[in-house]
């Protein structure tokens, strides 16, 4: 399939990414290709290869088609097995490995992240995932670059991270008297997605989705000690009473404290 792709017009290569790159996939995951493109994509080509391929009501999108980060792509069938492909413009990617180089990031909405997507997530893909075909070389050559986690980007996620950590925290405080858990949860959500970003930037090691970021933080090297019961434990009980949301922030603010050491930082709080 990777080889059918590299002749579409606009394809530069073809990555196998999530789970399945990582080996951590189970019988059920989705096969996830990322399409790296220069535009102009043909659409019109990539719609005709899904349909032969998946069936005739196989579809693609046009770029942008999902939303500003994620982009574009389909979602097919292939012999039951579920295969996406996900479009990634091959310029961006280089802009937002070189914004990394140079500890340069931000968060950006997403429909489907609700923590938001990480510009160097962009890189982080390619650094993680599984070339299948890459005729010009381009994506080999920036995945060996991108093996190495940049030591600025370490120091801005860090202390980044933990910042925005304790603001959240701070401002959960406005919802607990008056019993707003919803408000609440949200910062506290934010919180240990925080503290799973800080770990694994100190750690030198890409993050590039929420799904499965506490358990993978808790295996990293210096993590805190039983650090996915904790982040878990965060958001496990919420509860509606001032008393529970009291406490879900008291453990919030434990888990920043024991991040903030991991990672060789003071919590200020």
């Amino acid at each position: 399939m990777a080889q059918r792709l590299v002749d579409v017009p606009g394809i530069v290569g073809v990555m196998l990414g999530g789970s399945r790159a990582r080996n951590t996939h189970t019988d059920s995951s989705d096969v996830d290709l990322g399409l790296y493109y220069r535009p102009p994509l043909d659409v019109e080509a990539l719609g005709a290869l899904a349909r032969e391929l998946a069936g005739p009501d196989a579809a693609v999108t046009a770029p942008g088609g999902w939303g500003p980060w994620v982009d574009g792509g389909g979602w097919l069938h292939v012999d039951d097995t579920p295969v996406d492909w996900i479009y990634r413009e091959l310029d961006r990617v280089d802009t937002a490995w070189r914004d990394a180089r140079e500890g340069r990031f931000h968060f950006h909405f997403q429909v489907g992240h609700p923590l938001g997507v990480p510009d160097f997530s962009y890189a982080g893909e390619v650094a993680l995932g599984r070339i299948l075909a890459d005729p010009s070389g381009v994506l080999t050559a920036l995945r060996a670059e991108a093996q190495q986690y940049p030591p600025e980007l370490r120091r801005r996620v860090v202390t980044t991270a933990l910042g925005e950590a304790e603001f959240a925290l701070t401002i959960a405080g406005k919802g607990v008297g008056r019993r707003d858990t919803a408000y609440v949860a949200g910062c506290l959500f934010r919180v240990v997605g925080l503290c799973a970003h800080a770990l694994h930037a100190h750690a030198g090691a890409w993050l590039i989705n929420e799904k499965g970021a506490v358990d993978a933080a808790a295996a990293l090297p210096g993590a805190p000690l039983d650090f996915a019961e904790a982040a878990h434990g965060v958001l496990a009980g919420l509860g509606r009473s001032e008393i529970d949301l009291r406490a879900a922030r008291h453990t919030a603010g434990r888990l920043i404290a024991a991040t903030s050491a991991s990672c060789g930082q003071r919590f200020r709080r």
